[in-house]
């Protein structure tokens, strides 16, 4: 029916773990591999503590321009340096800004680095080998979507006006098992080459039917 294609989201971490394997039955939000940790939680620590230093560096901006409106108030501090300061609270807002975004870039980077399941599933084809560097997008499974199959039928286009949705199929399997299906839709145009349309049949999973066979 579908194949998700399940890649890498970041680049230049090893991957550390394989859980799952060709044929294994997932669920959605399983882990199925693992990079590794250690150097993006150090950089996620170091970002952090920056994120704290940038609010100490707000919060003493904000106190000089606290005390420079209560000098303005009595004349006290040129106008000059008054929007000095008001000029440095705004620089470490952006600054305190700036530390967030970037600590919140790395722990996304670090949830990445857990290889969830998007669906439930079959895992149909494994690349991932433990060891290897990560190279951003590279595939590392292929998982069919709820282990759901599809019968894709060519049906010559003067047959497709006598097929509805909801009609019972029947197929034949090269060992001569019939397997019932449901017939899902039609498609809404016909192949000028092949003049066929297809019928989109859903079958049950589980009855010696695969992906690609004839």
């Amino acid at each position: 029916w579908q194949e998700a294609i399940i890649g890498a989201e970041i680049s230049g971490v090893r991957l550390q773990e394989v859980l799952a394997d060709v044929c294994d039955v997932v669920r959605k939000g399983q882990l199925l591999a693992r990079y590794n940790e250690d150097s993006l939680g150090v950089d996620l620590a170091r970002l952090d503590a920056s994120v704290a230093e940038a609010q100490a560096h707000l919060a003493k901006a904000k106190a000089d321009v606290s005390r420079a409106d209560r000098l303005e108030a009595v004349e006290a501090m040129s106008r000059q340096m008054i929007e000095s300061y008001r000029t440095q609270a705004a620089v470490a807002e952006a600054q305190l800004a700036s530390a967030r975004a970037q600590r919140e870039a790395q722990a996304l980077k670090l949830r990445y680095a857990r290889i969830l399941a998007p669906d439930d599933g079959v895992i149909s084809t494994r690349s991932a080998t433990v060891g290897a560097v990560s190279t951003l997008g590279v595939e590392l499974f292929r998982l069919v979507r709820r282990g759901r199959l599809e019968w894709r039928a060519e049906v010559p286009g003067e047959a497709m006006a006598r097929l509805a949705p909801g009609l019972a199929v029947e197929l034949r399997t090269l060992d001569g098992t019939t397997v019932a299906g449901t017939l899902r839709q039609l498609s809404p145009t016909i192949d000028p080459k092949t003049r066929s349309g297809i019928a989109y049949v859903d079958v049950p999973s589980g009855r010696k039917l695969a992906a690609g066979m004839y």
